[in-house]
């Protein structure tokens, strides 16, 4: 890094984890190249947030803090794949620290939290750099560092709900392009939506890369399934600007019955037996989030029920607040 060029001693940046509506698993190119209309989900952001902080240091090594500590003097001998490829890609190679903290766990919630990651790096490694880079070129480099370079096998709504935010359907095109359009919602249903939906925690965490390859190598036998769950996306999107939480209930889950049926491993008897008991509580309906095998269950909650699932499960519960931003620098300790 060349540090006469470096336009800021220290900043910090802020990125949403997503929470998916329906249409998810149709973000995998294994199905959004292999059909006529492409991918489809409809998803926001949570305000819950990944925070990336970097700064410069005496000297040019490379510090980097999240669930362990590495100091390394060359930027390739770092063990997180992510922070490596993200100052690689921006160009930013020494001399700086960096640290993660987030609100949720960083991996296993179903959240997109990974990714989410990926974004913030990205962000805060260009804003120290000088440079003022969109959003859309967030997500896309993101999708490039994790799937391209490090060969993940896992779809793109992830990486454009974080850097975009909101509340959102996100298009997967068949020639690798994404399209973003906002969901028009009014005050009054963003409102409405912490006491109409709620994430409960399993308990349990998962690695996704095992359920998502197998899932990719389903796709050819499970498109129907998929393509009934990219209809869905339109379908709650629909209902999400008409305030009908009911219906977004029901189509959760059905999308949480076809889901089930993509991979082994999505399910388990744990979860469902805490998905039962959601429903005997008085949901309307859910659906696991992220790839399965864990993490957070999303819900509709009619009015008392989220009482009651407080009263009665020690499960911890968040209600769905959204984030109506997507990942922005939040602190920037800017040379004059």
């Amino acid at each position: 890094m060349n540090r006469s060029r470096v336009a800021a001693l220290m900043l910090v940046s802020r990125t949403p984890v997503r929470v998916s509506f329906c249409g998810g698993g149709t973000d995998l190119a294994a199905f959004y190249r292999n059909h006529a209309d492409g991918g489809l989900v409809t998803s926001l952001t949570l305000d819950a947030y990944i925070y990336v902080t970097v700064n410069r240091r005496f000297d040019d090594s490379v510090r980097i803090s999240y669930s362990q500590t590495e100091i390394v003097d060359d930027f390739e001998d770092l063990q997180h794949e992510l922070v490596r490829e993200a100052m690689r890609m921006t160009g930013v190679t020494s001399g700086v620290e960096v640290t993660t903290i987030a609100d949720i766990p960083a991996r296993g919630t179903g959240l997109g939290s990974s990714s989410t990651v990926t974004v913030g790096l990205l962000h805060a490694l260009y804003a120290l750099a000088g440079e003022d880079v969109s959003a859309e070129r967030l997500a896309r480099e993101a999708c490039e560092i994790e799937i391209e370079v490090l060969g993940q096998t896992i779809g793109k709504q992830d990486q454009y709900a974080a850097a975009f935010g909101g509340v959102n359907q996100i298009a997967f095109n068949a020639d690798d392009t994404v399209t973003v359009t906002p969901l028009s919602l009014g005050a009054e249903t963003l409102e409405s939506l912490p006491s109409e939906f709620c994430l409960v925690w399993t308990g349990l965490s998962r690695q996704a890369t095992p359920i998502l390859e197998q899932q990719a190598s389903n796709t050819a036998e499970r498109m129907g399934q998929l393509v009934a769950m990219r209809g869905q996306a339109n379908s709650v999107a629909e209902a999400l600007q008409n305030n009908n939480f009911a219906q977004i209930g029901q189509l959760l889950g059905k999308a949480w019955e076809l889901k089930r049926s993509l991979a082994n491993g999505i399910a388990n008897p744990e979860i469902d037996e805490l998905y039962a008991s959601l429903i005997e509580l008085g949901c309307s309906g859910g659906k696991l989030l992220g790839a399965g095998g864990g993490g957070f269950i999303l819900v509709h909650t009619p009015p008392g029920v989220q009482d009651a699932i407080a009263d009665s499960l020690s499960n911890k519960v968040i209600p769905l607040r959204v984030s109506t931003e997507g990942s922005t620098i939040l602190f920037d300790d800017r040379e004059q």
